[in-house]
């Protein structure tokens, strides 16, 4: 099976979910509902700029310099039960995430991950990025 020519390393989507995260989340202590929605549009947009800063090549047929892929970012931030101080509430909930598609396998891919830093403040926080190639 052939496998896909991901736009960037491993080690770099996680450091942009991580810049990501922290922009969004950095200054929260705990879950607040009423910032969810603002939260999820900060991580989303704060990834779709940096991979389209990153990945876009010049071109001579258009003004701005172009992407080489489509990009589809998904967060989804879950709410932990309980005080985040209190230990005895961590690990108490389930979770699975999945993604399937079909695609070419050489040029499109999906990159997940669960941001660490955000089990201290009271939930979890999960990412996905898909691209497309153009």
């Amino acid at each position: 099976m052939a496998t896909s020519t991901a736009p960037l390393p491993t080690a770099e989507f996680t450091s942009i979910v991580d810049t990501a995260c922290e922009t969004a989340l950095g200054s929260a202590d705990r879950y607040d509902h009423t910032k969810v929605v603002e939260w999820n549009s900060t991580i989303i947009n704060t990834i779709l700029s940096i991979l389209i800063e990153k990945t876009s090549v010049a071109s001579p047929d258009v003004e701005k310099p172009q992407p080489a892929y489509k990009y589809i970012a998904n967060s989804t931030i879950i709410q932990h039960p309980g005080n985040p101080a209190e230990q005895s509430t961590a690990g108490r909930r389930g979770m699975h995430s999945a993604v399937g598609a079909f695609w070419n396998t050489e040029k499109d891919g999906t990159f997940s991950y669960k941001w660490e830093g955000a089990e201290k403040k009271g939930m979890d926080v999960v990412i996905s990025i898909n691209w497309v190639g153009i």
